[in-house]
Formats: structure tokens, sequence, C-alpha cells
């Protein structure tokens, strides 16, 4: 599974306009995906291929997706 996320979705992710993109393991079957973006107008203008990835996610990796968040970074380190 992280084989496939790494070299497989992380590229697709970034094509769609991603800066960064963080794969996080929480759990023995589960992880989180952060991704970044310039500014707020590259994010929102990359949503609709982002549905697409996770659409072909769900049908590659054996998982389900929890939820989705999204926000203004406010403070980094």
């Amino acid at each position: 599974m992280e084989a496939l996320a790494r070299d497989k979705f992380v590229p697709m992710i970034m094509s769609s306009g991603a800066s960064k993109v963080q794969m996080v393991r929480t759990g023995d079957l589960s992880f989180s995906v952060v991704t970044e973006y310039e500014d707020a107008d590259k994010a929102e203008k990359a949503q609709s291929r982002i549905a697409e990835i996770r659409s072909q996610a769900t049908t590659d990796l054996p998982m389900t997706m929890a939820d989705v968040s999204s926000g203004a970074v406010f403070a980094n380190g």
C-alpha cells in the first residue's frame, strides 16, 4: 500500500498543482494525506482533479475514505 501511494498517487496529486504532499501513517492499515498548495486559488482549481484521484485511490487501494478537510495554513514551523 505504501509503495503504491508513494509511487503512483503522490505524483498524481503533485500534477494537480500541489506544492507538497505528505502521506502520514496513522495506523496499521490507515494513513492521512496532507496536501499543500501555493495559495487558495490553486487549491480550489485542483479540487475536481483531486476528486478523480480520490475515486481512483478507493479502487486501487484497500481503503475507505473517512473524511476530507481543508483550510488555510495560519502557522508554520
